[in-house]
């Protein structure tokens, strides 16, 4: 069995940081079990192990950063042998006992630790703190004049949590002492630490008491911050710069009359679906739209390649989510082999485990073309970067009503919806876009052609 390298998941990733071990060295694995968490260039995200067997190495600590392709861990198969690695950090974890004899000797003596006594003190090694702290014990009784050698509460020392915990801590000014972990063996997450900087603001932790903090927990009014960028922010920071450079942008918008869209869900609804997760929304027509209007008009479906462009079999369509600290776009694969019910359950089942971090890296890698809606968060119209190398993204609207004039010349409330196509000038023309656009809208102000 091959050594557990740092995955690639995503297709912009160059190295991960390791978040959290969730299984311990020593501990069984089984195939699909949470091995760890680890933070992309997009987002927090579980690993799941491909293989069962025995966890006998970790190489990298949480917190720690490595190239994508960097070996992070060995989970040992039946009958397979243990790197040599794992036998000399075995034979390290024996070697306390000679440190305990020190320890012995050190309580007989009167005169203050040599500088060198004092070196090894403060690099003692982690698999050592047991000891170590036996040790600190017995030199405070002969050193007590001697002062520390950093200033830190004991109870900070001693508290178990994240390193996203412990860097988000800093940034909002959290005392991490003062929080109460909710992870396993009490561990503080992110979740507890954003939790504890919305208490600190009220004033109250969540036992009611006062909470400490190192800085302002929020910006107020009239005062400037500066606030550290995200793994996610910096790469979307990165890709937009990727986007809108080289890529030359156009943009072609249409309103179109929403009302038979409205009508259809309707009578969706009045016909008894089911529970509510179930129920067929207004974008999920506008995607089975989106996907129907590609079949048609073929030529939107591509990228351009440096000297050619690649059109593509398959429309393989990309729903932007947005999550807590950015961006996602997974995909929803062979798109026009999928019926509008199904089209409905993949956006849903993938928009939720996007944003509880449980998405494999192939939903959110590639993609042919993307929908981004802003509807449902009442914008009215926009235009959106596009995420190359795709060759267009629809930014989509919410429903408005509107006076509108009728084919009798009579002024009545009509539903509009506002639809913008962002085109790659090098893959799509104004004329083709507009085709595109004009199959668009005969779908969806026919809404009963998209469930053939």
């Amino acid at each position: 069995m091959p050594e557990i390298q740092m995955p690639k998941l995503s297709d912009t990733m160059t190295e991960g940081t390791l978040v959290a071990w969730k299984k311990k060295k020593g501990d069984q694995v089984s195939a699909g079990e949470v091995l760890a968490e680890i933070e992309t260039d997009k987002a927090t995200m579980e690993w799941e192990s491909a293989e069962d067997g025995t966890l006998t190495e970790i190489y990298v600590q949480e917190g720690g950063k490595v190239n994508v392709g960097d070996k992070i861990a060995f989970i040992r198969g039946e009958g397979e042998e243990t790197p040599k690695q794992e036998a000399s950090e075995q034979k390290e974890e024996e070697e306390p006992k000679p440190v305990e004899q020190k320890t012995k000797q050190r309580q007989t003596e009167t005169e203050k630790p040599a500088p060198a006594e004092v070196e090894e003190k403060e690099t003692t090694p982690p698999q050592q703190q047991g000891v170590g702290a036996a040790v600190s014990a017995a030199q405070a009784e002969t050193t007590q004049q001697k002062p520390p050698a950093r200033e830190q509460k004991p109870e900070e020392a001693r508290v178990k949590a994240s390193p996203v915990a412990r860097r988000l801590a800093g940034e909002l000014g959290v005392d991490l002492s003062t929080v109460n972990g909710t992870g396993p063996e009490g561990r503080v997450t992110e979740t507890d630490v954003r939790a504890a900087a919305k208490s600190v603001a009220a004033g109250v932790d969540r036992g009611g008491g006062k909470l400490a903090t190192k800085t302002p927990a929020a910006v107020k009014p009239g005062e400037s911050a500066r606030i550290q960028l995200s793994g996610m922010r910096k790469i979307i920071a990165q890709r937009l710069v990727e986007s809108l450079g080289p890529v030359p942008h156009f943009y072609l918008t249409i309103d179109i009359n929403a009302g038979p869209l409205m009508e259809a869900r309707e009578e969706l609804k009045s016909a008894g679906e089911g529970a509510d997760a179930a129920k067929i929304t207004v974008n999920d027509l506008v995607l089975k739209a989106a996907v129907m209007a590609a079949v048609k008009v073929p030529r939107v479906n591509a990228s351009f390649d440096n000297d050619a462009i690649v059109q593509y079999a398959d429309v393989d369509l990309g729903v932007a989510v947005a999550i807590e600290d950015g961006l996602l776009t997974p995909v929803i694969r062979v798109a026009q082999d999928k019926s509008l019910r199904e089209i409905s359950a993949l956006a849903k089942d993938l928009a939720h485990r996007a944003r509880n971090k449980r998405m494999k890296p192939e939903e959110f890698q590639g993609g042919t073309c993307t929908v981004s809606n802003l509807g449902g968060m009442g914008i009215d119209s926009f235009s959106a970067v596009i995420n190359p190398p795709q060759g267009f993204i629809l930014a989509v609207g919410k429903v408005t009503k509107i006076p509108v004039v009728d084919d009798c010349d009579q002024v009545m409330v009509g539903h509009r919806m506002s639809i913008t196509m962002s085109c790659d000038h090098r893959v799509i023309d104004g004329a083709l876009g507009a085709e595109y656009l004009k199959e668009l809208r005969h779908l969806l102000e026919n809404p009963a052609l998209l469930l053939v």
